[in-house]
């Protein structure tokens, strides 16, 4: 049985829909509070729609119906010192952080109308830069309240493997910012360890949300039956659930894993074992 998080406060990125919806639900509905925070706006080299405002309010929405407080705030996990503001004030208002989930990212496979540098640049920025941002912003605020806590960073399959790879912008930016990751979180294990707080990264197959299941990148991968194939899984499913990976996360945030920390976990219905 997952313990209960009456009292704490998680902090998730990417909020609007998806596994970022899902994960504070997910959270909420074990008695989290919620920081909601999303970037609601077009970024010119991802070919598939972003969340919007109306998502976001959607997931707030959510987590109050859980009987959970949420303070959700626009903000682009690129910008340090904006993605700071709002968490700061975000935290006063809810009384601290407590959790973080660093899920912002983006996979803009099939985009071929934008300069394939600026399709890996903006990649990193966000799925690697941003989770570093984030941390960094909420960290200092949880070493000084003092009371422990839990982050976890969503990185992927591909932050395991390379399987799949095609010499693509897209491909080699998220794998590579996917990696970057994992390198973050044993860091982080150690420096936030003698602060009580633990540091994992979890490893999703795809999941079926829009930044996989979309136009651009399934007629991608259509044109390229080997990755195709690379990219199917051991079990016979070809995507998993949001919640899938949410009922990981609420596991390692939870007192249940309080002496987990520096670990990848994989949520790949056997991908990696392929």
């Amino acid at each position: 049985m997952v313990e209960r998080l009456d009292g704490q406060v998680a902090l998730i990125t990417g909020a609007a829909r998806g596994q970022g919806r899902s994960h504070a639900v997910r959270l909420a509905q074990m008695g989290a509070d919620v920081i909601a925070v999303d970037i609601c706006a077009q970024i010119d080299s991802v070919p598939y729609s972003l969340a919007t405002k109306e998502d976001l309010a959607e997931t707030v929405d959510q987590v109050v119906e859980q009987g959970r407080r949420c303070v959700a705030a626009q903000a682009d996990v690129r910008d340090f010192v904006q993605l700071c503001e709002v968490i700061d004030t975000a935290a006063a208002e809810l009384g601290g952080v407590d959790i973080v989930v660093a899920n912002a990212g983006i996979c803009p496979m099939g985009q071929t109308e934008i300069d394939q540098s600026q399709v890996f640049s903006d990649i990193l920025a966000v799925n690697l830069i941003g989770v570093w941002n984030t941390v960094q912003a909420a960290a200092p605020i949880m070493t000084k309240q003092a009371r422990g806590g839990a982050i976890v960073l969503i990185s992927s399959t591909q932050g395991l493997t390379g399987r799949g790879g095609d010499g693509t912008a897209a491909m080699d930016g998220y794998c590579a910012a996917k990696h970057g990751v994992v390198g973050l979180m044993r860091t982080w294990a150690h420096w936030l360890a003698p602060h009580g707080i633990r540091v994992n990264s979890v490893h999703p197959t795809g999941v079926d949300t829009p930044m996989i299941n979309n136009e651009a990148i399934q007629q991608h991968i259509a044109t390229k039956p080997m990755m195709a194939d690379a990219l199917s899984n051991l079990m016979p499913v070809p995507l998993i659930e949001p919640l899938d990976v949410s009922n990981a996360v609420a596991w390692l945030v939870s007192e249940a894993a309080r002496y987990v920390t520096g670990v990848m976990l994989p949520v790949d219905a056997g991908f990696a074992v392929k």
